[in-house]
């Protein structure tokens, strides 16, 4: 589905959320000022979160029974954004580190796009305060994404994210981190535009509560990036090398 430049896409917020009742309520007041249409996913939490998400009544909440994975949460979200007839979803997660000052960024850019995009905001990894895992592990999914779609960017792993809804594969196979791996990748492979967009990023060591769980989590992106490789290997690039020859031949015509 292309947008039409005469009718602006339809753009809502998701919100996923496990236990990140400190910087939820500021999370959500701050989007509420730019995009008027809010999917919270509370993905089991424990903490106040649900106290918390009482005190909105103009914002959808979705209740997952228990914890799912952010990937769950995001899929569920997805759904029901696509129900209530919304093209594009902008993602943002609940922990602070995301600004949501930035979402004009991200509706500036999408203006520009006639065809489907998806836009990863690019953090600045170089700055004070910053994780030494979290500039590493970035690195290290930037690289396996250009291998897997000859795609370069700067930053494979940010959260905060506008994804084309009617564009994305009709079904995707992970839960937890690793799924915002997964549907970069395969949503790249069905030739949508992906790119970066400049975004500013909070770490507060005080407030922020990662769920990240370094061991068990890299070793799931690990297997799903051998997964992935495998398919670049024997399908994505012979698929792409049989495409120019095609192109050629209609062309030489």
């Amino acid at each position: 589905m292309e947008n039409n430049p005469q009718e602006p896409a339809k753009v809502c917020v998701i919100i996923p959320t496990y236990n990140n009742a400190k910087t939820l309520k500021r999370v959500i007041d701050g989007v509420l000022n730019y995009l008027p249409h809010v999917f919270v996913v509370n993905d089991g939490s424990t903490d106040q979160t649900e106290a918390i998400l009482g005190e909105y009544h103009n914002v959808q909440i979705i209740r997952q029974p228990s914890n799912l994975g952010k990937g769950k949460a995001l899929q569920k979200g997805f759904k029901h954004a696509l129900a209530a007839g919304f093209d594009y979803a902008i993602t943002i997660d609940s922990d602070g580190q995301h600004y949501p000052d930035d979402i004009p960024v991200f509706l500036e850019e999408l203006a520009k796009h006639q065809e489907p995009v998806l836009l990863i905001g690019n953090r600045d990894m170089s700055q004070a305060g910053i994780p030494g895992k979290s500039s590493f592990g970035n690195r290290f999914s930037n690289f396996w994404f250009w291998f897997e779609t000859g795609i370069r960017l700067q930053d494979t792993q940010s959260g905060y994210r506008l994804y084309p809804l009617r564009h994305l594969p009709k079904k995707l196979y992970t839960n937890k981190f690793e799924f915002e791996i997964e549907v970069i990748v395969r949503t790249a492979w069905k030739d949508v535009l992906v790119k970066n967009v400049p975004v500013k990023v909070l770490y507060d060591p005080a407030e922020r509560v990662s769920h990240f769980r370094p061991f068990r989590d890299f070793t799931r992106i690990s297997i799903l990036n051998t997964v992935l490789v495998c398919i670049t290997l024997l399908y994505i690039i012979p698929r792409n090398f049989f495409r120019k020859l095609k192109k050629k031949a209609l062309a030489n015509s």
